[in-house]
């Protein structure tokens, strides 16, 4: 039986700790494709040559080209230009949505029934690019935010309580930047609302943090972004869907009515499994948590606009 393949499109920091972190699984097989030469060759040398160390068979292939990635399972893209100090991610709209159609169609041509998995910014904006490009059925393009966002609410939640990361569930809809919306009534420690547990003033202070959680890593490294935690929240993802786990989880989906909205990627709960985006699941919001989720949605249709779409 052949293993699964999975390209990964980028080779920085994101798409090369994603590649590192899916060899380490050793269920598939992974292709790091990057423009530059010598890149993703060297990182998957590195990588393979890891193997043996860690455990896993040493199967990366680096590569700047796209027959390498022929009948890949899941493609991810996570090039494209990252953020600079004082940058917002709408700056890099143009720049990004060339990037990330030229990739798209390279890709489709090379593995027509792939899934594609979108992590360029801004995210819901590069996901549109990518569903126009390929012409795939919703279930087979989407993006990692949301599992990201969530991450750190959890993370902001669990050091405020001095509890498990592990007890504290939760969601983070809407946009991935300024306007994503922390649902905290659906946000819990082992069952306990995180309102009964956290005063309303100091809940909204961890909820600006999280939404400020991307640009706060920006600032402290000073060039560059987040890639541990982004290249972990892929690959949760990328699990749910090689094992068929079912997990609910917060993606950016093409929405057809669910919450009000309809042809717009926004994130929200989803049922990810082998044939990839399989539910997207409602949840009854609040008034003001609706009327947040509207403001992103509408800070996606301004981006859109812009792009063309």
């Amino acid at each position: 039986m052949s293993r699964t393949k999975i390209t990964v499109v980028g080779a920085g920091n994101v798409g090369a700790t994603t590649a590192q972190r899916l060899a380490e699984r050793d269920y598939a097989d992974v292709v790091l494709v990057d423009i530059v030469e010598g890149l993703p060759q060297g990182k998957a040398l590195d990588l393979n040559q890891s193997g043996p160390v860690v455990g896993y068979e040493p199967t990366v292939v680096g590569t700047n080209g796209y027959e390498e990635t022929a009948g890949s399972s899941i493609c991810i893209i996570t090039s494209g230009r990252a953020r600079t100090p004082g940058m917002s991610r709408d700056d890099l709209l143009r720049t990004n949505q060339a990037i990330v159609a030229d990739v798209t169609r390279n890709l489709v041509a090379q593995s027509p029934d792939t899934i594609l998995m979108v992590v360029t910014n801004p995210l819901d904006a590069m996901c549109q690019v990518a569903a126009a490009e390929s012409g795939f059925p919703r279930e087979r393009v989407f993006g990692m935010a949301g599992v990201l966002d969530t991450a750190r609410f959890r993370t902001f939640l669990a050091w405020e309580l001095g509890v498990s990361v592990r007890d504290v569930t939760g969601f983070v809809l809407g946009g991935h930047g300024d306007q994503m919306v922390p649902v905290a009534s659906y946000t819990n420690v082992a069952g306990v609302p995180v309102a009964d547990l956290i005063p309303a003033a100091r809940l909204q202070e961890i909820v600006r943090r999280t939404r400020d959680g991307g640009a706060e890593v920006v600032k402290l490294l000073k060039s560059g972004s987040a890639y541990y935690a982004p290249s972990a929240s892929i690959c949760e993802m990328v699990d749910s869907i090689v094992h068929d786990q079912k997990r609910v989880l917060p993606c950016a989906a093409l929405l057809s009515g669910e919450y009000g909205l309809d042809g717009l990627f926004m994130g929200v709960p989803c049922r990810l499994g082998a044939a990839g985006l399989e539910e997207v699941i409602q949840i009854d919001l609040s008034d003001n948590e609706r009327a947040e989720l509207e403001r992103s949605a509408a800070a996606v249709r301004e981006l859109i606009a812009v792009m063309g779409l």
